[in-house]
């Protein structure tokens, strides 16, 4: 049976209840609902997330900075719950005046600097700290190539692909079909370069797997929309190898537990402040001392 026609009318307005189940905290407008500042703690370095895939990115490249010896990039891990508006607080919006997460300020220096978008804030760090982006000039080209490539494909796969495949109020076939085939293009992007190239930008893990691998890692395990099945991903040998790699690295594991609010509650970190708040305040074990 053929789906519903819908004409638009002359003049688009906002009906807030059509926005599914994110319709509580979406809006046609920018800027702040509440006033509330953001606490500070004692780092450098101020994160203001919840680890969705753009929000594990930073908290991956923040623990793999640590682990191999930067000390500065010690940071505060601070929780903001995007399904309770915390994104439009007054303190949110000046640090991203985009009202998204991940957001980052860093009070190194004498003023503080904010940096907002996931892939700049990558960006922002690996340049900071030297590490993680190569310097030979066409090894970078291709490190930058893979990041700005995750920044412009991934919203066909989230808020396309798994906006209409999972959380759209009603299925509609048209949409499903036209970001499916767009999700399973990326993939098999990544499968090739992934079969002639052990890490995406080359021999070295950089800034565009840490990017890359939250989204795309998670579709390749059947971890993000139930989708695994439907798009097939285990025919993508390359990019599970890749998955499978990246995955087994110390400082992606514990990157993976910060902000986190859902599942095993072992792997849920809700507030990083110190390195040993791994061993002794995730859920589990707050769950048992309460």
């Amino acid at each position: 049976m053929a789906e519903p026609t819908y004409t638009p009318p002359e003049v688009w307005t906002w009906n807030k209840e059509s926005g599914g189940r994110f319709a509580n905290i979406n809006r046609p407008i920018a800027g702040p609902t509440h006033d509330k500042d953001l606490p500070v703690g004692k780092h450098p370095l101020q994160l203001y997330s919840l680890a969705t895939p753009n929000g594990v990115k930073v908290t991956v490249m923040l623990e793999e900075l640590l682990a191999a010896g930067h000390s500065g990039a010690e940071y505060d891990a601070w929780l903001i719950r995007i399904n309770e508006g915390d994104q439009f607080s007054s303190g949110f919006v000046d640090v991203n005046p985009n009202s998204k997460i991940p957001a980052l300020l860093d009070r190194s220096g004498e003023t503080p600097v904010r940096v907002f978008e996931s892939g700049a804030i990558l960006l922002y760090l690996a340049e900071k700290f030297g590490a993680f982006v190569p310097t030979d000039p066409a090894k970078r080209a291709e490190c930058l190539s893979w990041l700005f490539w995750q920044m412009g494909s991934a919203p066909y796969l989230g808020g396309g692909f798994g906006h209409f495949y999972a959380y759209a109020p009603v299925k509609i076939e048209y949409a499903i079909d036209r970001f499916a085939m767009e999700a399973k293009r990326q993939l098999d992007v990544l499968d090739r370069r992934l079969a002639e190239s052990e890490y995406l930008g080359g021999a070295e893990y950089t800034i565009a797997d840490i990017a890359v691998w939250p989204w795309y890692g998670a579709l390749a395990k059947g971890l993000v929309y139930e989708a695994g099945t439907f798009l097939q991903v285990a025919d993508y040998k390359n990019v599970q190898r890749w998955t499978d790699q990246i995955a087994e690295r110390p400082a992606v594991k514990r990157g993976r537990m910060v902000n986190r609010v859902m599942g095993d509650p072992a792997s849920q970190l809700h507030e990083r402040h110190d390195a040993s708040d791994f061993d002794t305040k995730t859920q589990d074990k707050i769950g048992a001392a309460a």
